[in-house]
């Protein structure tokens, strides 16, 4: 029980510092293009990541550190889906769609990693996920239809395309999180995501003169981006994926936009509409009733 508790505070930690990334990120595009953001956002985690794997002691390891032959696939998948496709979108959907939208489509992930670990990891799908997924597509029609501009809904569609490609992610790496130490598997990724961005972040910053990237303010939530919200949350996340099954961790994405939506408003000035909220209470209410709510059975 206390394991369980300790693995749900660290998921809303996790996702807490997830909803607060799309509120820097929201700023940060306003100065800098996608490619660049992204490979300055892998620069900063791999070097935090790589510090701590350095001074870690090897008795504190759980799991192997070394990723067998037959596993490169998954960290190539991490790195190359995980972190470049779908952060890609989800960056280009909080660009047009807002910190507060883009967070809160994002929480849909629960719909999907649930039925792909029902499909492909063949875990239960209990009433309590059940009634999740059913909150969270109920609140996303509440979000859409009250925000059917065009501009909102190529946001949509790309936040949308950001969900499916993590949630596919998330349950194929399942796999090997419960064999590999997770920070190891996290700090992989995360090189392999900084090596693919390095040749469009050169193009990007050659064709597009007088980038501000040493100013105080871009360079400052650019290594909260990097060192909190990637390396710290991408390696706690890899970790409850250890500890719990895929669909039980999915279910605490919707805390998220219960961070954004606040600092969209308080640092952003974003404006939230009736529907967002009606949308947002649904899909919040459902993860904590969820996860939350009721007794374990044993």
């Amino acid at each position: 029980m206390k394991d369980s508790r300790r693995v749900y505070l660290l998921l809303i930690l996790t996702t807490a510092l997830w909803g607060s990334l799309y509120v820097a990120n929201k700023f940060v595009l306003g100065y800098l293009p996608t490619f660049t953001i992204l490979f300055f956002r892998y620069l900063f985690a791999a070097a935090s990541l790589t510090v701590i794997l350095r001074a870690r002691k090897p008795q504190n390891v759980e799991k192997p550190v070394k990723i067998g032959r037959k596993d490169y696939k998954y960290v190539v998948l991490l790195g190359l889906g995980g972190y470049v496709g779908s952060i890609m979108f989800q960056q280009l959907g909080t660009k047009i769609a807002g910190a507060s939208m883009a967070s809160l489509i994002n929480s849909m992930n629960p719909i999907f990693i649930v039925l792909l670990a029902v499909l492909i990891l063949h875990e239960k799908l209990t009433v309590k996920k059940a009634v999740c997924v059913a909150c969270a597509v109920a609140g996303a029609a509440f979000i859409v239809g009250g925000n059917a501009a065009v501009g909102n809904a190529a946001g949509v569609l790309l936040s949308l395309l950001s969900v499916l490609i993590w949630s596919v992610v998330s349950v194929l790496v399942r796999r090997v999180t419960q064999h590999y130490d997770p920070l190891t598997l996290t700090t992989y990724g995360i090189y392999i995501a900084a090596v693919v961005t390095l040749p469009l972040c050169i193009y990007e910053i050659a064709t597009t003169p007088g980038l501000p990237l040493l100013q105080p303010k871009i360079l400052l939530p650019l290594l909260y981006i990097g060192t909190l919200c990637t390396a710290g949350a991408h390696t706690l996340w890899n970790y409850c994926l250890s500890k719990m099954e895929a669909s039980t961790c999915a279910l605490f994405y919707p805390i998220q936009p219960l961070t954004s939506v606040v600092l969209g408003i308080l640092l952003l000035g974003e404006q939230v509409t009736p529907s967002f909220l009606a949308g947002a209470a649904l899909i919040v209410g459902g993860v904590l009733y969820s996860s939350l709510g009721g007794k374990k059975k044993a």
